[in-house]
């Protein structure tokens, strides 16, 4: 269907009085206080786009909003252009080379408050949950093995602490040996998972120092973590450089695969349900393309909820888009080990774990302002954010960067369109941004996206209060 044809069936609700000085920024602002008359979504400001992402699995909503449709539903032509890296991605969405791009949840916010490359980004949607894990070499695995239990069926139980890696990493140490491990970025999930499980069992995995130049992460640590693109983790892996790492599918499978490691735990069980990547844009580029920004958050919506509708039974289609080179271009089986849900650890050993890749379900679309504090305290948390912040603080940024505001229009477009249905969303009446506090990560700690600096007091490593480096 064309956009004109669209024209005809598509209505939003009208604003009663003009707050903006556009029309475009009066839709975008005023979406939520509408009443029960109906305007038009208007024609997307920019049609022909060019979108960013990296080879992983969990870019598949851009995948399949292009070759399922969705965005030429919306009017919109678009390019989807793999990356070299991180940085480059975010620095071509601040250039303008790239109107937006598959994110790492932590990009925008760490882009807003300056740490790295200073600008305003924002995000709409979220694009998945989960999907990450944490490999060791063969090597490391046979030493951690012994401090692991096993159960009935004599496989190890999970999920795995880091305590039964630490005696692995005091070895290391004791022999004035680093212990080096891989992730993907500073401000990406994964490194924050890394973290976070190598702390709760026992393993410093060091502080940043920006303010005096050292951006390493790397001060008092434990464990030395460096950064890594993903597609090379197997490979540098093998090669003895690191000797281990976090990092989001296929590249978990494939030290699998190649007979190279082991993954030992998933990020689903270091905190059940994790806000992974987003789309991000920058600021400048939302306001000046607010009708498209909807636009395209609708189609990606769409191909989200594609991905996990009818208990993934559409999920063997996407692994064969997702297997093609312009995509993540690993083998299919590779792929599927993972998305199909199930995961496999040691070689062999594969479980049942329907929610490793959770695309829709559990509101996983909706851009949660607790799920960007959770990124915030643990850039505090690792010095990366250098001095204390107030509660204030952290709501303030997330609201800054998180918009939900415009997630709730392109949901209710598509609800008027008669694509989506109310009940595919959260109550936009009531919905305040906030999960209810978080019980679900391995340590057992609360997360309350409302008392982050309390959050912070709860752990025995990691900055809080007043700590400075």
């Amino acid at each position: 269907m064309n956009l004109r044809s669209l024209e005809t069936v598509m209505q939003l609700p009208k604003v009663a009085e003009s707050v903006k000085k556009s029309t475009a920024a009066l839709l975008l602002g005023s979406f939520l206080m509408a009443g029960a008359a109906h305007a038009e979504l208007d024609y997307p400001e920019k049609e022909e786009l060019k979108f960013g992402f990296i080879k992983l699995t969990d870019m598949a909503p851009l995948a399949i909003a292009y070759e399922k449709g969705y965005f030429e539903d919306e009017g919109l032509y678009v390019t989807l252009e793999a990356q070299a890296n991180w940085k480059v991605l975010l620095d071509r969405v601040i250039d303008g080379q790239l109107d937006g791009a598959h994110m790492l949840a932590g990009q925008p916010l760490g882009a807003t408050i300056g740490y790295g490359t200073k600008a305003h980004i924002i995000t709409a949607f979220s694009m998945d949950l989960n999907g990450n894990g944490i490999t060791v070499s063969n090597d490391v695995w046979d030493e951690m093995k012994p401090n692991i239990a096993k159960g009935a069926d004599g496989k190890p139980v999970h999920p795995i602490s880091a305590s039964a890696l630490k005696p692995v990493v005091d070895r290391y140490r004791s022999e004035g040996k680093p212990f080096n491990m891989g992730m993907v970025f500073p401000v990406s999930t994964h490194n924050y998972e890394l973290r976070y499980w190598l702390a709760a069992g026992g393993i410093h995995p060091g502080y940043y120092a920006p303010a005096k130049g050292d951006t390493s992460g790397q001060i008092d640590a434990d464990a030395m973590l460096s950064v890594t693109p993903p597609p090379q983790m197997p490979a540098t892996m093998e090669a003895g450089t690191i000797h281990g790492y976090c990092v989001g599918e296929p590249w978990n499978q494939q030290a699998v695969f190649k007979g190279i490691g082991v993954p030992v735990i998933t990020d689903y069980e270091i905190w059940k349900n994790n806000p992974e990547k987003v789309f991000g844009v920058s600021k400048e580029w939302a306001d000046e393309y607010p009708i498209t920004h909807i636009r395209v958050v609708k189609a990606m919506i769409r191909a989200a909820k594609w991905l996990d509708e009818n208990n993934n039974a559409n999920r063997p289609e996407a692994v064969e888009i997702l297997s093609q080179s312009q995509y993540v271009g690993a083998d299919y089986d590779v792929i599927a080990n993972s998305m199909t849900g199930t995961f496999e650890y040691e070689k062999g050993d594969k479980r049942e774990v329907p929610d490793f890749n959770v695309f829709f379900r559990h509101n996983a679309t909706y851009p949660y302002y607790s799920d960007a504090i959770w990124y915030l305290t643990q850039m505090r948390r690792w010095g990366q954010i250098a001095e204390p912040k107030s509660d204030e603080w952290f709501m303030k940024t997330a609201k800054d960067v998180y918009r939900p505001d415009i997630y709730a229009q392109a949901a209710e477009s598509l609800i008027e369109d008669g694509l989506m249905q109310a009940s595919d969303f959260p109550d936009f009446t009531t919905e305040d941004g906030f999960k209810s506090p978080q019980s679900d990560f391995i340590d057992g700690i609360t997360y309350d996206g409302k008392r982050p600096n309390d959050y912070l007091k709860s752990f025995q490593i990691g900055l809080k209060g007043d700590d400075q480096i």
